[in-house]
């Protein structure tokens, strides 16, 4: 495993290469992204521990959708089994995989711990429990200084986790190693990682600017508004989707890939996904 450092223009090249990806299996990325986002939901019912277990199957989740973006990628259609690729890869990765969704869950928690010294836990109740966010709510001083903390505190700890699933998952590299990794990964990539997020934000902004006229379009036109809130929730999933399969590309070019990609898009037979697509930007 080495280190790369590539220029900040990788980093709009990463937002491109995860676009065109998506539409390659648009149909299967959505439903495999629907499918986590449902599993994460109903893992928040289980009672007392729900939201814990819910953020420590974020890793995992990840892991899925770099995996079914590399299949995409290698032509293949990413079956609804690679949801499962972190709990199939034997005891060894199992294991660190669930310490990582572990470490993950108490970070998290953590940093919702510490915003709630300054609102109270206004600010968690609202994120974590689902408490409704009125406009009295929202003005007030010190949710808006929780807020604000958490934002500042959960970007380490995204930077921490970013890499962390792929290097458990294809490089075998234990959990605490894998997050220092990551985090020297990004830090040491931050031109690139700051371009990245700065097209997101473009192509989510064009999105719903974009679906916002269609929306109000139709409306007009006497449509039922349902019919407008659809589209907007629909187009929301296609763009989360679209941003999670661009980040298998990140590690690809932060990290070397541990096999080489597969020289025909045939179906594999076996249960080990594929490696991260290697083609060139």
């Amino acid at each position: 495993m080495k280190l790369h450092i590539v220029p900040a223009r990788t980093g709009m090249a990463w937002v491109k290469l995860g676009i065109q990806a998506f539409w390659r299996q648009p149909l299967a990325l959505v439903a495999l992204f629907f499918m986590t986002m449902a599993a994460m939901s109903l893992a928040t019912m289980i009672p007392l521990v729900g939201p814990a277990v819910a953020l420590a199957l974020l890793p995992s989740a990840t892991l899925a959708m770099m995996v079914a973006a590399a299949e995409a990628t290698q032509g293949r259609f990413p079956m609804p089994t690679v949801l499962l690729v972190a709990f199939r890869t034997g005891k060894q990765r199992l294991r660190d995989m669930l310490v990582l969704g572990a470490l993950y869950a108490v970070g998290f928690l953590a940093v919702m711990g510490l915003s709630a010294l300054l609102d109270g836990g206004q600010f968690a109740q609202v994120y974590l429990a689902g408490a409704p966010l009125t406009k009295e709510v929202a003005q007030d001083p010190a949710f808006q200084r929780a807020m604000y903390l958490a934002m500042a505190l959960y970007l380490p700890l995204s930077l921490l986790f970013w890499h962390a699933p792929g290097l458990v998952h294809w490089h075998g590299v234990p959990p605490v190693k894998a997050l220092f990794f990551s985090g020297v990964a990004c830090v040491r990539n931050m031109g690139a990682f700051t371009v990245y997020g700065l097209g997101w934000l473009g192509v989510f902004l064009v999105g719903g600017v974009a679906v916002a006229l269609v929306s109000t379009f139709l409306t007009l036109a006497g449509l039922d508004a349902s019919v407008a809130g659809g589209i907007m929730v629909g187009a929301a999933l296609i763009l989360a989707a679209m941003f999670f399969t661009s980040v298998v590309f990140t590690f690809r070019d932060c990290f070397d890939a541990p096999l080489p990609p597969s020289p025909a898009p045939e179906p594999q037979t076996g249960d080990e996904p594929g490696p991260p697509p290697s083609d060139s930007n």
